[in-house]
């Protein structure tokens, strides 16, 4: 056998099961029970320094009022 014929068969089979292993490890890995409070952490961090306005003091009337536009896990922090 030649070398070229024994790559491509490691390529065509092992390698292949090899890669659908990793990929199916790596949904596994994402989506497995315990992560969700980590993917959340990891999706507030472009809002961790912001500062949410004082829901007592805004009576949403004004024409430049951004507290319409806060989201409201930014509320609750």
């Amino acid at each position: 056998m030649e070398k070229y014929s024994l790559l491509r068969e490691i390529a065509d089979s092992w390698m292949l099961l090899a890669m659908l292993i990793f990929f199916l490890g790596t949904w596994v890995w994402a989506f497995r029970p315990g992560s969700r409070d980590t993917h959340r952490d990891a999706s507030q961090i472009p809002f961790r320094h912001e500062t949410a306005p004082d829901a007592d003091d805004c009576d949403k009337q004004c024409d430049t009022c951004n507290c319409r536009a806060v989201p409201d896990f930014l509320k609750e922090a």
